[in-house]
């Protein structure tokens, strides 16, 4: 039982360093391999080498797959270069496990221990980073050193050997338990180097390897299937694509193993070496096949996934790209699109909000209470994508930008609830009862919506480019709002004191709205908080002294002190 258990150990920490490598490539440099994916598919053979260096470096073609259906999903690749991708990035994956199945045990224990060095002394940095992919490594070769150990004294017994056995009697069964073990791990890399070590004790045959490497690349293409199944068609077509490669790849060599099997021992190699050559093989010729049939492959794909119909879901996020989440950077960047669309959304509420007062158009209005829906459903995905963003990984700079852009869509988000409040007070003060407003009163109301609108553009210009002199103007533009609602509330009440008509009856809606757009704007100007202070020009309390002026005389007649001021209470 300990025996079992110290070889499901060796390979869950092969499993782990893999993954810990991929993730901390991707954090360090996947700005820099999406920019060469990117501008690297106007040829095929440029957008296969691409692919193959990506993966070499990344160490999994299933995590290039995601990067290039994401570039797909948004029509930035077509499909037919992303799958001229996809072939390098099989090769790439190869070639690191031929590099990786080589004996370097000795290099290990200094990959482990210069990594941690590096990641415990800078980890804030990008040598800190540079030295968790080293711990990475060194762990996928301490782990295939484990499992040859651990896996000794299991080939010693006779009940093992019965198990491995039963592997020999059916290619298929052998590609589908291969397939199935790539999925759970989630890294063909690790199944290939695996089946590679068992090869490499006579704990299977070469017949058998070769069986689970088709396997293997059978269920590194499933994996990418798999991992888009909520994408886009044109997301999906790169992975279904990348599939088809490997099933007819695999269903021509199933006929023919018991003839590649004599040709590869010709070449004289150890079991081990045997295996991993045979992959590398398998996956160059794949690429020669196809690398000039992925035009005919794109159509087929494409033919199976058409495109849905052009349904412009405004609920439906843009931006959120999942495969982003391991680039911090970039994922921020994402989420900071795709809030700036909910301000977009509550601008235009806003508009209607307006025509509505003016009016009466209940269609109109019942459709802006819909867009709060639309506003909520925006909110949650942002939300929900900013927490799957790893806090470790971020630098100083982005941890704020991280919060920025919960508060920023946090207060859009209660705008929203607060026109959806108006508009339903609106429908029920105001258009079931007949009522208008007084011109003036009406006038009042536009120059408070106008300003208020010019605010909330100028927010969103302080949230995209963080300039201090915008958010200067932003906040200043807060007091000013505030001393015109308090006006325009005094205006309102000489105009009943007056008697009047219209502004009696729509006392109670003017005085509301006038207090909601003050709320509404301080959201909006809640927006430059974060920028003034990290430039350390915004003042914690609006009170001049809190002990001196206690003690100042009532100059105001009112109970006040010389010099008072309200406190400007924030909204965040």
């Amino acid at each position: 039982m300990q025996t079992l258990l110290h070889l499901l150990a060796g390979v869950a920490l092969l499993v782990w360093g893999t993954h810990i490598v991929r993730t901390a490539i991707l954090r360090l440099y996947g700005g820099d391999l999406r920019r060469v994916l990117r501008h690297s598919v106007q040829r095929r053979v440029t957008a296969f080498f691409a692919g193959l260096g990506v993966t070499a470096l990344i160490q999994s073609s299933t995590a290039t797959a995601l990067i290039v259906a994401a570039f797909a999903g948004q029509g930035l690749i077509a499909t037919a270069p992303a799958l001229a991708v996809m072939l390098g990035a099989d090769v790439g994956t190869a070639l690191m496990t031929a590099v990786l199945s080589i004996d370097l045990s000795w290099l290990s224990p200094l990959l482990i221990f210069v990594g941690v060095v590096l990641f415990l002394a800078r980890q804030d940095s990008n040598a800190g980073r540079f030295g968790h992919i080293l711990i990475g490594l060194g762990l996928i070769l301490f782990a295939l050193q484990w499992i040859a150990v651990g896996a000794r004294p299991m080939v010693q017994g006779d009940g093992m050997r019965v198990i491995f056995a039963s592997l020999t009697g059916d290619v298929m069964l052998d590609m589908l338990v291969a397939a199935a073990v790539t999925i759970l791990c989630y890294s063909s890399l690790a199944v290939v180097l695996l089946v590679a070590t068992l090869a490499g004790l006579h704990v299977i045959g070469l017949q058998v390897a070769m069986a689970l490497i088709l396997g293997a690349n059978l269920g590194s293409g499933l994996l990418g299937m798999l991992s888009t199944l909520r994408a886009t068609p044109e997301a999906r077509r790169v992975t279904l694509g990348n599939f088809l490669f490997k099933l007819i790849g695999c269903l021509v060599m199933v006929p023919v193993l018991r003839y590649v099997e004599p040709l590869i021992h010709r070449w004289d190699l150890s079991d081990s070496a045997e295996v991993v050559f045979f992959h590398l093989a398998f996956n160059v010729a794949l690429a020669v096949l196809f690398l000039w049939l992925t035009e005919p492959i794109a159509r087929i794909a494409e033919r199976l996934l058409p495109a849905r119909p052009a349904t412009d879901d405004p609920a439906k996020p843009r931006h959120l790209d999942p495969s982003a989440l391991t680039t911090p950077a970039l994922a921020i960047g994402n989420a900071a699109r795709e809030a700036l669309r909910i301000a977009d959304v509550i601008d235009e509420m806003l508009q209607g909000m307006l025509t509505v007062l003016r009016t009466n158009d209940r269609a109109l209005a019942q459709r802006l209470r819909r867009m709060d829906d639309v506003v909520d459903q925006l909110y949650t995905a942002v939300k929900l994508y900013l927490t799957q963003i790893s806090r470790e990984a971020l630098e100083p700079g982005e941890g704020r930008r991280w919060t920025d852009i919960v508060s920023f869509t946090i207060n859009m988000e209660q705008v929203g609830d607060i026109i959806d409040r108006i508009i339903s007070e609106i429908e029920e003060k105001k258009i079931d009862k007949g009522r208008n407003f007084s011109e003036a009163g009406m006038t009042e109301i536009c120059d408070l919506h106008a300003r208020l609108t010019a605010n909330l553009r100028l927010g969103m210009s302080v949230f995209l480019n963080g300039d201090l002199k915008s958010a200067q103007e932003l906040l200043a533009q807060k007091v000013l709002f505030r001393d015109l609602e308090r006006a325009y509330a005094d205006s309102h009440l000489a105009r009943l004191a007056g008697n009047t008509v219209q502004s009696i009856e729509t006392s109670s809606l003017h005085l509301d709205l006038l207090a909601d757009l003050k709320r509404i704007n301080s959201h909006i100007c809640s927006i430059a908080y974060p920028i003034l202070e990290n430039a350390g020009v915004l003042a914690h309390t609006r009170l001049k002294s809190a002990t001196a002026d206690a003690n100042a005389p009532d100059t105001a007649g009112d109970g006040r002190t010389a010099g008072w001021k309200p406190r400007d209470t924030r909204t965040v």
